[in-house]
């Protein structure tokens, strides 16, 4: 066999960088949570139409980026915009280490474009918040009081408003000592719908707890980033081409493969920041 040329050395020394960034990485995912599913909340900011097909765009971003890892999603709760878009959307995200690679997702991400809905074709600023929490499993025991709960019923409307079906299948739980809420749509019984949201109130209590657990270590952030307009995590610009994570500086100009679910980068450089550790 004749030497190796410089271009081969150069690929195979490239291959095994990665190789060893992306144990790295698998090493920082060393908490229980981290190995859960998720469910992945957005939620539009202000901004109408704008803002709403905004959150539509994650919503499509995540889900390209949940297939191409072979993970399986369930749509759980959404509510359309009047227009275009989404204004909420819930999202259940399974299989291995789901919650551990998005859960530096946690923020505001902020959209600058031409916009479509703008007959002026001015440039435009938009917002939408996203909120990760780790979907628990049997082996994680969440005890709730049922005096602690209230039920409401309503029924489960898709696009345009149309209703899905005429019974009041939808479900919304609230837990009154933490003012939590979780809605699902997801199943026509009420029953399903019940045991579903359910789950995901006790996920959402979880996750509160983990948050308490990193606050006496002081480190709230690395869990979960407060939803506020203020903490923007990400900035996607459009027509200059580039994505920015403001938290670890890492920086792309393409914004299409991005927002076509090309996210791995994103989480590698969070996951490895000190803003992780």
């Amino acid at each position: 066999m004749g030497e190796a040329s410089s271009e081969e050395v150069d690929e195979q020394y490239q291959l095994l960088v990665k190789m060893l960034e992306d144990l790295e990485m698998k090493s920082t995912l060393s908490s229980p949570e981290d190995e859960l599913s998720c469910v992945l909340n957005i939620n539009s900011g202000a901004g109408g139409t704008e803002a709403n097909d905004w959150s539509s765009m994650l919503m499509r971003m995540y889900l390209m980026w949940a297939e191409s890892k072979g993970h399986k999603v369930r749509e759980l709760h959404r509510v359309d915009g009047d227009i275009a878009g989404v204004k909420s959307v819930s999202l259940e995200i399974e299989g291995d280490l789901v919650y551990g690679y998005l859960k530096g997702e946690n923020g505001v991400h902020r959209l600058v474009r031409i916009s479509p809905f703008n007959a002026q074709g001015k440039r435009q600023t938009t917002f939408s918040s996203v909120f990760v929490y780790p979907l628990i499993d049997d082996s994680i025991e969440i005890k709730i009081n049922p005096a602690d709960i209230e039920w409401d019923t309503f029924r489960a409307s898709g696009a345009g408003g149309q209703h899905v079906n005429k019974t009041e299948s939808a479900v919304r739980v609230r837990h009154l000592p933490s003012g939590l809420v979780a809605e699902c749509q997801e199943e026509r019984s009420q029953h399903l719908n019940r045991e579903k949201a359910l789950k995901m109130l006790k996920s959402r209590l979880y996750q509160q707890e983990l948050e308490k657990r990193n606050a006496e270590k002081d480190a709230v952030e690395a869990t979960k980033e407060k939803i506020q307009w203020g903490s923007q995590i990400r900035s996607y610009v459009l027509d200059d081409r580039w994505v920015k994570d403001l938290r670890t500086g890492y920086k792309v100009h393409n914004p299409d493969a991005v927002l076509n679910g090309k996210l791995d980068e994103f989480f590698k450089a969070y996951l490895l920041s000190d803003k992780n550790k």
